[in-house]
């Protein structure tokens, strides 16, 4: 019998974020994702995005994987107002779709008006729909299956595209969202494929950085604000991107914390020495990088650059007392001799050693 899926035990309150890292790989692990496959896979992103009220704070497309850093908000209470409603199908449905579904609602709150009934039928018309909202299973569930339909039809072929049920680790807003959000968008670098995680167009610091064909990155610098400032109150907004938030979240990726320096030579004949990104003096290069190394975030900044399995498979990662939480919430979950939640991360993971924590001790795989 399959198990039921780790959920954050929190999941319905206001006042805490409840964060996941979701992986998916393709079939064989074959290399499947070209182009055209990334830009449709995140175009139906954003889709089922604004539908399901689901944010996706951080995600890195790869050629035959995914990565999300996914929130998932609780339901507002009293649910959606007709209107919302039919906003939100439109972000998957044709528009001639959602006109029938307007009508509907409007010949329900007619027979209401009119003492006639009709609460019952309006409630029915919502419940078609919100299940699908507000709901770790059913985002990726319907965001997967769409994907395969299209990849199946363009590719002309059939069965299964996913190798199996996706991943999902529940995650500590902070320290543990932030190194999760840096850990998605180094996958790149991890792999080889560019120098900068900047210039790999399908991951959220990509797209906060270059935008894209189809938008300004606006939506992924909010995403990667909620992620890295969750912990301080600050919601989904993108304006809050520019400053201390994008330099301190840069500073993070680089691997040795500093700007790459070029040297050379300007126009009046004397040397010069430039950062290459985003204006950061030689003095404030030299000020951050002798911070950073009497800091924590050397170590792991080092990590993130490595493959750690606790971050796909250790069910639960964040602060001792975080893991602790959970696994007082969910003694179910483990076995009877079981004394305490938190495990120590090791192998690879031994760079967030006293940050971070998990619910898995891992034995293979962990480097």
């Amino acid at each position: 019998m399959r198990r039921a899926r780790w959920l954050a035990p929190w999941k319905d309150s206001f006042e805490r974020p409840v964060i996941y890292h979701c992986v998916t790989r393709v079939v064989e692990r074959r290399l499947a994702f070209g182009v055209d496959e990334k830009e449709q896979f995140r175009t139906y992103m954003r889709m089922y995005e604004n539908f399901s009220g689901c944010r996706v704070l951080a995600y890195c497309l790869m050629c035959n994987h995914v990565h999300l850093l996914l929130e998932v908000p609780p339901m507002a209470v009293g649910g959606l107002s007709d209107g919302e409603l039919l906003k939100r199908l439109g972000a998957i449905y044709h528009k001639e779709f959602v006109a029938e579904v307007a009508e509907e609602l409007a010949e329900a709150r007619e027979k209401i008006r009119a003492g006639l009934g009709g609460e019952v039928l309006a409630v029915r018309i919502h419940e078609r729909f919100t299940y699908r909202m507000h709901d770790l299973g059913e985002f990726m569930k319907t965001l997967l299956r769409r994907f395969s339909r299209w990849f199946n039809v363009r590719h002309e072929r059939t069965g299964a595209l996913w190798e199996s049920r996706f991943k999902s680790v529940l995650v500590e807003d902070g320290v543990a969202a932030r190194a999760m959000a840096a850990y998605i968008d180094l996958n790149p670098i991890r792999a080889g494929m560019v120098a900068d995680p900047s210039d790999y167009r399908w991951s959220s610091y990509g797209e906060a950085m270059g935008g894209g064909p189809r938008g300004d990155g606006r939506k992924a610098r909010a995403g990667l604000v909620r992620a890295i400032m969750a912990h301080k109150g600050y919601e989904a907004d993108a304006r809050h991107w520019a400053g201390k938030v994008s330099k301190d979240y840069r500073m993070l990726l680089l691997e040795d914390g500093v700007e790459r320096l070029r040297e050379g030579v300007n126009e009046r004949g004397e040397h010069e020495v430039k950062v290459v990104r985003r204006g950061m003096k030689k003095v404030a290069v030299a000020e951050e990088l002798d911070r950073l190394q009497r800091s924590r975030d050397v170590a792991l900044r080092r990590m993130l650059r490595c493959r750690v399995r606790y971050f796909t498979d250790g069910a639960v990662i964040g602060s001792r007392g975080f893991v602790d939480e959970v696994f007082g919430l969910c003694r179910d979950r483990f076995g009877e001799k079981r004394e305490s939640g938190a495990r120590k991360l090791r192998g690879h993971g031994v760079g967030a050693a006293g940050m971070l924590w998990s619910a898995r001790d891992l034995h293979k795989g962990i480097g």
